[in-house]
């Protein structure tokens, strides 16, 4: 873990009310004078880690780290079973990070997030590209329906067969045709022992695949009912609507990045989310650098990530 920075604690932090009901847990570490960066956690739905603050030289960066709605500690946690997911969409999180920008006085950010994170950062950068410094994006994803069948409705099944037979358990055989669709209805069961073994099988699922070489470590996190139940049922909640986006509209729209530098640092047997996308998309933003790790997959902890990471975001700390 040297390629991390030393771990720091948050100077600030609050809870900001971004209306529909919705307050985000938000919080700021580093140098309070320092070039601003938001963390984009992934999932949808995982919550922000401490370990994110270490991607940062502290001396030369502001950081801002908040969890999206329902996830970590904003509120109401998806968890609650009185929670609505209904104001809870791509464009609902775009509009909080415009909010949370206001409120922290900050004018450009450098945006980072990987996988689903950065999902978000490439719906707000082409949305808000004035507003963005920098982009430093992991484990691209872009929610294009292809890349969701790719991890949900079968292709990743050649890589990790056993794995994926643990996935189907639950789902009758005769609702196989679409497993977004049967697994969103699963976790709607009224039977909550029915919609916890879906969720626990749907998460664990990411977690087996998650790294080039399986660690139990994920295995047993992502298993977890405790990070399962939620996890799953915000991911379910956004990718069963395609993340409220036109396919391919992320990498069709990315000249609105002009100008915008970035860094896409993708392993070579990322399982999750093949290069494939980052390829495209690094084709179609001429400013940005493809960084291909050949011994990474997908976890931030495979081999060369956190170092490419690290060199990446030194790159734009004095800028």
């Amino acid at each position: 873990m040297e390629e991390l920075y030393p771990a720091l604690s948050p100077h600030t932090s609050g809870m900001l009310d971004v209306g529909d009901g919705h307050s985000l847990y938000w919080e700021v570490s580093g140098n309070p004078a320092g070039k601003p960066a938001v963390v984009l956690h992934g999932g949808p739905g995982s919550g922000s880690a401490p370990l994110s603050r270490r991607h940062f030289d502290p001396a030369a960066y502001r950081i801002v780290l908040f969890d999206q709605r329902g996830a970590g500690r904003s509120t109401p946690h998806v968890s609650d079973p009185e929670a609505d997911l209904s104001a809870n969409t791509t464009w609902h999180l775009v509009a909080d990070l415009e909010k949370l920008r206001e409120h922290l006085g900050i004018e450009r950010w450098l945006v980072f997030g990987g996988s689903w994170g950065a999902t978000l950062a490439l719906a707000y950068a082409e949305t808000h590209p004035e507003r963005v410094s920098e982009l430093v994006l992991r484990g691209v994803f872009t929610a294009r329906r292809s890349e969701l069948d790719w991890i949900y409705n079968g292709g990743a099944a050649n890589l990790f067969p056993e794995e994926w037979a643990d996935y189907l358990a639950p789902v009758p055989e005769d609702q196989r045709g679409d497993l977004v669709d049967a697994y969103r209805r699963l976790l709607d069961d009224p039977d909550r022992t029915v919609a916890e073994r879906a969720a626990v099988a749907w998460s664990a699922w990411e977690g087996a695949i998650v790294s080039i070489v399986p660690q139990q470590g994920y295995r047993v996190g992502y298993s977890a009912p405790s990070f399962a139940v939620p996890f799953a049922r915000i991911a379910l909640h956004y990718f069963a609507n395609d993340a409220w986006l036109e396919d391919g509209q992320l990498i069709r729209d990315a000249g609105k990045l002009a100008g915008i530098p970035g860094v896409l640092v993708q392993g070579r047997y990322d399982a999750v989310c093949p290069p494939a996308t980052a390829y495209e998309l690094h084709r179609a933003w001429p400013d940005s650098e493809l960084v291909l790790l050949e011994g990474a997959g997908h976890a931030i902890t495979d081999p060369g990530m956190l170092a490419a990471l690290r060199r990446a975001l030194d790159s734009f700390a004095g800028t």
